[in-house]
């Protein structure tokens, strides 16, 4: 589900910014970005997210910059003058005069290492805060834009019961020149007075029933129905997305058994608002 929060805090000597955002997507595939110091913490940090972000394309982004001079590199003194012994001693037996010797020792791996740097559980804990700070700005925004998804799914199931419930005159209409029609072709091969009225009913009633859209059309009510229900609750994308292709299953089977271009209106806007209500089925929790 779309979602963005951020935080600044300063911790100790260091300046912090934490971004949390997310797109729709039908699982949770996060992504987090965090200094190497905390690195340990990752797994903690993924599970409490995991738990809370549910479902979306989510990244987390920390990082800092420092207020003060920090020394990232730490100069190996023993090893500096041993190696300096060793150099200054080669060059007097050899005869060269004079050297760069501090620009030679400076390559000579593990003379620089870096500073180890251990992780600071008072710092941690302030940091893990900022990070709920901007999750909790986060889940605002998502309720936000939720509140949104809900009044439009509820004006598109709307739009959908509004169609369906025009069915009904179409219906009708089909009905009786289904009835007309056989029955100008019957005349037209049998005599009127030889056509037996019983048989004619029975045949009739037999062809309309192939046609008859009595179960979708009660089904499809219920399934908007359930849906709109479906909306005041929580964490129930997957299955507003299940509900979603029962709804889309009924419209199919009314438009094939339509065999009239007034129904088939009809279920081209029904068709296009369930199409619009699943591109944001993916954005609900």
């Amino acid at each position: 589900m779309t979602g963005f929060g951020k935080a600044d805090g300063t911790i100790g000597n260091k300046k912090f910014t934490v971004e949390l955002r997310s797109l729709n997507s039908k699982q949770l595939d996060l992504n987090i970005r965090i200094p190497g110091t905390y690195r340990e913490k990752e797994l903690e940090l993924r599970s409490w997210l995991s738990d809370n972000i549910q479902r979306g394309k989510a990244d987390l982004l920390v990082y800092y910059e420092s207020l003060e001079a920090e020394k990232r590199v730490a100069i190996n003194k023993p090893l500096m003058m041993a190696y300096y012994a060793d150099l200054k001693s080669f060059s007097e037996e050899a005869g060269v005069s004079g050297g760069d010797y501090l620009n030679a020792l400076m390559r000579i791996p593990d003379v620089l290492k870096p500073e180890s740097t251990e992780l600071d559980e008072e710092e941690w804990a302030a940091l893990f805060s900022l990070i709920k700070e901007a999750f909790h700005r986060f889940d605002t925004y998502r309720q936000l834009e939720g509140e949104k998804l809900t009044k439009e799914f509820h004006q598109r199931i709307a739009l959908i019961e509004e169609n369906r419930l025009a069915l009904q005159e179409p219906i009708k209409v089909r009905n009786q020149r289904v009835r007309e029609k056989l029955r100008n072709n019957l005349e037209e091969l049998i005599p009127i007075d030889k056509i037996d009225p019983n048989r004619f009913e029975q045949e009739l009633i037999y062809y309309l029933e192939r046609l008859d859209i009595s179960e979708e059309y009660q089904r499809l009510e219920t399934n908007c129905s359930h849906f709109s229900d479906e909306l005041t609750g929580a964490s129930q994308g997957k299955k507003l997305g299940f509900i979603s292709q029962e709804i889309g299953r009924e419209i199919n089977t009314i438009g094939s058994k339509a065999n009239d271009a007034d129904m088939q209106r009809l279920v081209v806007v029904m068709k296009d608002e369930l199409e619009k209500i699943k591109e944001q089925i993916n954005n609900v929790l």
